[in-house]
């Protein structure tokens, strides 16, 4: 049984997207790691209610590459479903997360809005309209 999938970021400043993460989306840090001190560590798991995500610092010369980077249709780089997307982007929009995309509703049929981290990766946070 499958029970879970954790999206993998690489980062350039692992510090600033748990500080991101953790102050305006709501995660909490579970794990950390990589470096003999923890000022040294170059990942981490962030996660909120069921959803986790990783991050990964890899190397100076190795950088965030979204998928919007690589091809402009390919907006996301992770969808949540979410049970209620309209009391979520409130909340966030209270913990003045940047928005990407408003809330509505989307031509493929759902109710969603989109977020873009620090990094530029694109959240989209949302779940099919009834």
């Amino acid at each position: 049984m499958l029970t879970s999938v954790t999206p993998f970021f690489i980062v350039d400043d692992l510090a600033a997207t748990l500080d991101f993460y953790q102050s305006r989306l709501g995660f909490t840090v579970l794990y950390k790691g990589g470096g003999d001190h923890p000022t040294e560590d170059f990942w981490a798991i962030v996660g909120r209610d069921q959803v986790m995500l990783m991050f990964k610092a890899i190397t100076r010369e190795v950088h965030p590459q979204p998928n919007h980077s690589r091809h402009e249709w390919a907006a996301w780089d992770a969808y949540i479903n979410v049970s209620d997307p309209d009391a979520l982007y409130t909340e966030f929009l209270v913990a003045k997360a940047p928005i990407h995309r408003e809330l509505a509703n989307t031509n493929d049929g759902l109710r969603a809005f989109e977020i873009a981290d620090n990094s530029g990766y694109v959240l989209c946070f949302g779940r099919p309209v009834n």
